[in-house]
């Protein structure tokens, strides 16, 4: 879980809301532009979100999703969004070499890489304001941000400690880029519900939580679920060979690996 925070008496007038949607709450906060200008586009943003919940969702049997894993339809008779998003997903496993899927059980299922694209999208949409500096969309944990909250400060994210409840274990910084995203994988509020592909089971390695830095929260938060699948040893070496991508990884032996250039963002 994560949490982009940023105040100041100087800051640029704030627009903020949180809306309940895909069984999590995503928050928004937004910096600079005409508030009537940026409240029209809360409002895109937000039906976008439940849009993508009615054709995503694998709980709704009658969405589009749920109508192509039963093989009622095809991809060409949905919305434009499930091609794109199977083409994302698609990619997401050939770069992580099959740790990353799309199926649960022998059953389509993209929820793995919906949430995090979803979330980003809608951080486009409020990024494209005018007069807009600062974005922050917070998907149920998983945060993209852009600009800055204000001219002196960047945007935050506290990573949460899953050994040690109501404790910190980072607060990256987005200081020095004009977009960051942060994705965490873990165990620790959901349970054992990260699946190893390669088994349809329950995914069963050293490690607690995996956390991934990186600009575009699509991806993070796929690079996050399959390096966490992979276990310590392997998906850290993996995070180190993707270039813009840094990651921390927690064992639950309370050890704490990074990649090389963590540090650069910690703040």
């Amino acid at each position: 879980m994560a949490e982009a925070v940023a105040e100041s008496a100087e800051a640029p007038a704030a627009v903020r809301h949180a809306e309940e949607v895909m069984g999590t709450v995503f928050s928004f906060d937004v910096r600079g532009g005409d508030p009537d200008a940026v409240r029209a586009a809360l409002e895109e943003a937000v039906a976008g979100l439940h849009r993508v919940d009615e054709v995503f969702s694998t709980y709704r049997e009658d969405s589009q999703v749920s109508r192509l894993a039963r093989e009622e339809i095809g991809v060409a008779d949905c919305d434009p969004e499930v091609a794109e998003v199977l083409e994302l997903a698609a990619e997401a496993e050939r770069v992580s070499d099959g740790w990353f899927s799309t199926r649960y059980r022998a059953r389509l299922d993209p929820t793995g890489i919906v949430k995090g694209w979803s979330a980003e999208r809608a951080a486009q949409v409020l990024r494209r304001v005018a007069g807009v500096s600062g974005v922050s969309v917070n998907g149920g944990g998983d945060v993209q941000m852009f600009g800055a909250p204000e001219p002196t400060r960047a945007w935050r994210v506290g990573i949460a400690d899953p050994l040690r409840p109501g404790g910190l274990a980072a607060v990256i910084s987005a200081a020095g880029v004009a977009e960051l995203a942060v994705a965490t994988s873990g165990t620790a509020e959901r349970g054992a519900h990260i699946v190893d592909p390669r088994t349809g089971k329950s995914a069963v390695t050293d490690l607690v939580a995996v956390t991934v830095v990186g600009p575009r929260l699509t991806w993070v938060d796929c690079w996050a679920t399959a390096a966490f699948a992979m276990g310590s040893r392997a998906g850290l070496a993996w995070l180190e060979s993707l270039p813009g991508v840094e990651g921390l990884l927690i064992t639950a032996g309370d050890e704490v690996r990074c990649t090389g250039g963590l540090a650069a963002r910690l703040g």
